[in-house]
């Protein structure tokens, strides 16, 4: 057999092996609407958190009361969808900082601190999974 043909057989078996491993790790269909149908619940979980916080939340220096904040968050969501994969990233995203000026977003506590809302929602996050964790 000559090497030209050989190195072709070659090839055609290692793209066919790589379509094979690639297709045993792509979720079903019904596993990525389940992930997806999470993550949107999650992240809806921690939206209503905030709205229903009563807190202050400040952004480029403005004070917002919790339902506007949730709002805004609810927007940068839906802008940035497509590249959160993970209840972590929508907090990186949507409730870190400014897109514009860059400054951090805070949350006022109800001990008067003035505290990142990653931080804050971190913990409602932590929160949220210890409860599921713990529901049968």
């Amino acid at each position: 057999m000559a090497p030209l043909m050989r190195g072709t057989r070659v090839v055609a078996l290692l793209l066919g092996i790589f379509a094979v491993l690639a297709g045993a790790f792509t979720l079903h269909p019904s596993a990525q609407a389940a992930q997806t149908e999470e993550l949107d619940s999650t992240i809806e979980y921690l939206i209503g958190q905030v709205s229903g916080s009563g807190l202050t939340f400040i952004r480029n220096a403005d004070h917002y009361p919790a339902a506007e904040a949730a709002e805004h968050m609810r927007r940068k969501y839906a802008h940035f969808k497509g590249e959160i994969r993970t209840p972590e990233d929508f907090i990186a995203r949507c409730a870190t900082r400014s897109l514009l000026t860059g400054k951090p977003y805070l949350v006022i506590t109800q001990r008067g601190e003035e505290i990142p809302t990653s931080d804050w929602l971190g913990r409602m996050l932590e929160a949220y999974r210890s409860q599921r964790r713990q529901t049968p």
